[in-house]
C-alpha cells in the first residue's frame, strides 16, 4: 500500500500488467464528506486524467470495476446523471468498452436523503449504486462459474424430481440441459450486499489506536465477487481509491497480488489492522 496522490502514483506502475482495478472513487454529493469529493459539475473532468492512467496500466484482457454513489441536485428532488455522462465518456473518449453494467443493492442502507425520503415524503430511499464493469477489449478475462449461487430450494427439488422438456408460454424452448446439476446458479447483475460492519477488529483497533476509520467502506462481499470472477491466483489488483483497503485485503485472502494507492495517512496506517485480522494477531 502506497501513500500518497494516486494520480502521481499511478504513473510509476507499468503498461499492461494490471489485472483488475477495483474501486469506489469518492463521489460527488450535495453535502461533502470528509474523504473528499468534487461536484458532480467537476467530477468527469476530475476523472477522466485517471481513466487515462487507467486503461494503459491494464492488461489487453483487463477489467475496471467502479462502484459509484447516486447524488442529487442541490435543493431539488431531481438526481444527478454524473454516472452516466461519465459512462459515456469513458466509452466514447477514453475507449473503455462496457462489458455489463451491475448494480449494488445494500439492504441495511438507512432512508437517505432524508429531506426527500423522511421529511417531505417525495422520495423512495436510494439502497442501490451504480456498478460500471468496463474493459480494455471486447473479451475480457471472467469466469462466472467462479461466482455461481446457492440453488433454491425449487431447482433443488427440480433436480431431484426432473423436468418435463417443453416450450413454455413466454418461447422458452426449456430442454434436459436445464436438469444439468451446474454446482450453482449463475448470479444476476443486482448483487445484494449488506453493508454492515460494526464491531470488526479493524474498526476496534482504529478505536484504540485513535485512528480515525474510512466513513464509507465497501462491504468484502462485493470486492471478493469481482476478485474471483475477473481474476485468477496470482493476478495483480489494483485499488487506486483505497480507503481502509478492502480489496487488497480480500485480494490476499483469495492469493492474489495486489497494490492499493490512499492520500489519507490515517486511512493506511488503519488498514494494517485488517491485515493483522488476517493474521490472527
Amino acid at each position: 500500500m502506497y501513500l500518497g496522490d494516486s494520480l502521481e502514483l499511478v504513473k510509476f506502475i507499468q503498461a499492461d500488467s494490471i489485472n483488475l482495478i477495483l474501486t469506489s472513487p469518492p463521489f460527488p454529493l450535495v453535502r461533502k464528506k470528509e474523504y473528499g469529493n468534487e461536484t458532480s459539475e467537476k467530477y468527469i473532468e476530475w476523472f477522466l486524467p485517471f481513466a487515462y492512467e487507467f486503461k494503459r496500466i491494464l492488461t489487453d484482457n483487463g477489467s475496471l470495476v467502479i462502484d459509484l454513489g447516486g447524488a442529487y441536485l442541490p435543493g431539488n428532488p431531481i438526481r444527478s446523471i454524473y454516472q452516466y455522462e461519465l459512462l459515456v465518456k469513458l466509452c466514447k473518449e477514453v475507449g473503455f468498452y462496457l462489458a455489463q453494467e451491475f448494480y449494488h443493492y445494500n439492504p441495511a442502507r438507512l432512508p437517505t436523503p432524508a429531506e426527500w425520503v423522511t421529511i417531505k415524503r417525495v422520495r423512495v430511499k436510494d439502497s442501490v449504486n451504480n456498478v460500471w464493469w468496463l474493459s480494455k477489449s471486447p473479451n475480457p478475462q471472467a469466469d462466472n462459474r467462479q461466482v455461481l449461487k446457492p440453488y433454491s430450494e425449487s431447482m433443488k427439488q427440480l433436480l431431484k424430481k426432473g423436468y418435463e422438456a417443453k416450450l413454455r408460454p413466454s418461447g422458452h424452448d426449456i430442454s434436459q440441459k436445464f436438469q444439468k446439476d451446474n454446482q450453482g446458479a449463475i448470479p444476476p447483475n443486482l448483487l445484494e450486499i449488506a453493508n454492515t460492519e460494526s464491531n470488526s477488529l479493524y474498526l476496534k483497533r482504529c478505536k484504540i489506536a485513535e485512528i480515525k476509520p474510512h466513513p464509507a467502506r465497501f462491504p468484502q462481499g462485493f470486492a471478493e465477487f469481482f476478485i474471483k470472477f475477473l481474476t485468477i491466483e496470482g493476478d495483480i489488483v489494483l485499488d487506486p481509491f483505497a480507503g481502509s483497503n478492502t480489496t487488497g485485503f480480500v485480494a490476499q485472502m483469495l492469493k492474489r497480488q495486489w497494490i492499493a494507492l490512499e492520500i489519507n495517512e490515517d486511512y493506511v496506517i488503519g488498514s494494517r489492522y485488517r491485515f493483522q485480522e488476517c493474521n490472527g494477531q
